[in-house]
This record gives structure tokens, C-alpha cells and sequence, in this order.
């Protein structure tokens, strides 16, 4: 005859309203003295017992066992931030290497224009990207490329700035032309001048604050910069 083991029973934490008692929970509790470890959520339901209850006492053991809790959601917060952080690093990254590589499968300075105006705001997820060019009818640029008046990009930038970020843009149509009116935050960078490419500008465009002052650069200035090249490349190659 085998005798029944009772201790799996014993293990297993009182459950529903009958049959349980203070004694039932803090005997299981005694038994299982790590039962917090991994469910420190509770510990912040709890409420911590006051050592003195006289008038004018304070209760050290309560105050630093609320503010041990305090600590651990601020820790949980922090940990949260950085994740959600790190997941919209990795979705701007990869967005980026795919605005790039469309930009290199361009063969002509009309394909690489049409990347620009038609693929760019999906692959960016913006609203509006232009390419725009001071005083272009004297280069190997097509005739139907955005035109800018002439020293708008210094104005914008600043003689040596390279690029400047706008939490509320007021565009006329200069910059974005007909979708000018999309915009609310831009990012705009500059184009170095090459054989056959005038001075010019990367700008893009979106409905919402995508864009602030005090935002990383580097992908943007990136961009440009990969941009700027497959222009001076295929003006080279067009002429």
C-alpha cells in the first residue's frame, strides 16, 4: 500500500474566498519565502505596516520600503523608454537603407527624380520629398526638376550650414511646391554643387511634428549626402 504525498497540495497557494485564513496565507508564505522574487507588482498593492502609530512618529521601515517601490517603477519606466526607443531607432534605420538602396537603382537623373517624388514619402513615411535646385536650366538636370529661386538655400541654411530642422514650417510653395500645404514639420539639407548639378537642397515634409529642433541629424545628413553623389554620378554619365 502506498502512502499519498500531500506536499504538492501544501505548495500550491490558497485560492478563492473559502476555507482561507491569514494564518493559511502567511504559513504558505513562511514556506515560500522567495514567492516575491518574480512578482514584485504585487509588492506595490501592498500596504506596509506602521512599526509606531503615535502622533508625531515617523516610520522609517515604511517610508524606505515605499520608496524601494517608488525606485522600482521608475526603473521599469526607464526600461520601457529605452526599449520603445531602441524599436524607433531600428524602424528609422530601416527605412533609411531602403530610401538608399532606391536611390541606387536609379539609372537616370529622371528615374532618380521620380524616386525621390514617388517612393521616398512611403519608404520615409513622411508626406512630402523634394529635390530642389537654385537656377537649374544650365545644368543636365531635367526641365521639370523643382526650381528654387536663387540664394534660397543660404537663406535657409545659413551660408555653411548643412542642415536645419523645422518644428512649424511656413512654406509659400517655395520649398515643397504643390504639397506646400501638407507640411507642418520639415527637414531640409543641403546639396553641394557638382558638374552639371547647381546648388540644391533634400527637403522632406510631414503633416505631423516628425521633425524638432534637438533631433539626431545623421541619418538626414546621410541621406543628402547619398543623394548628392547619385546626382553628381548620373549628371556625369548623362552628359
Amino acid at each position: 500500500m502506498t502512502q499519498k504525498n500531500n506536499d504538492s497540495a501544501l505548495d500550491t497557494p490558497p485560492s478563492g474566498e473559502d476555507g482561507v485564513t491569514g494564518e493559511s496565507v502567511a504559513d504558505y508564505l513562511a514556506r515560500h519565502p522567495d514567492f516575491f522574487t518574480d512578482k514584485l507588482e504585487l509588492l506595490s498593492e501592498m500596504t506596509a505596516p506602521s512599526r509606531w502609530t503615535g502622533d508625531g512618529v515617523v516610520d522609517m521601515q515604511r517610508f524606505l520600503a515605499e520608496r524601494r517601490l517608488d525606485e522600482i517603477d521608475e526603473l521599469r519606466n526607464c526600461a520601457q523608454e529605452v526599449i520603445e526607443t531602441s524599436r524607433s531607432n531600428m524602424s528609422v534605420q530601416t527605412r533609411t537603407h531602403a530610401a538608399v538602396l532606391a536611390a541606387m537603382s536609379a539609372v537616370s537623373l529622371e528615374h532618380l527624380i521620380r524616386v525621390v517624388n514617388d517612393d521616398l514619402p512611403l519608404l520615409l513615411d513622411v508626406d512630402v520629398v523634394i529635390l530642389g535646385f537654385e537656377q537649374p536650366q544650365d545644368s543636365a538636370l531635367p526641365p521639370d526638376v523643382h526650381k528654387l529661386p536663387p540664394g534660397t538655400v543660404d537663406t535657409l541654411l545659413d551660408e555653411l550650414g548643412s542642415i536645419r530642422l523645422f518644428r512649424d514650417m511656413e512654406d509659400d510653395g517655395t520649398i515643397f511646391g504643390a504639397g506646400a500645404g501638407l507640411v507642418r514639420s520639415a527637414a531640409i539639407a543641403r546639396l553641394r554643387p557638382g558638374i552639371g548639378v547647381p546648388t540644391g537642397l533634400f527637403a522632406m515634409g510631414s503633416r505631423g511634428s516628425t521633425f524638432q529642433s534637438g533631433q539626431g541629424t545623421e541619418l538626414i545628413g546621410f541621406l543628402a549626402r547619398v543623394f548628392e553623389s547619385c546626382l553628381h554620378r548620373l549628371a556625369e554619365t548623362s552628359g
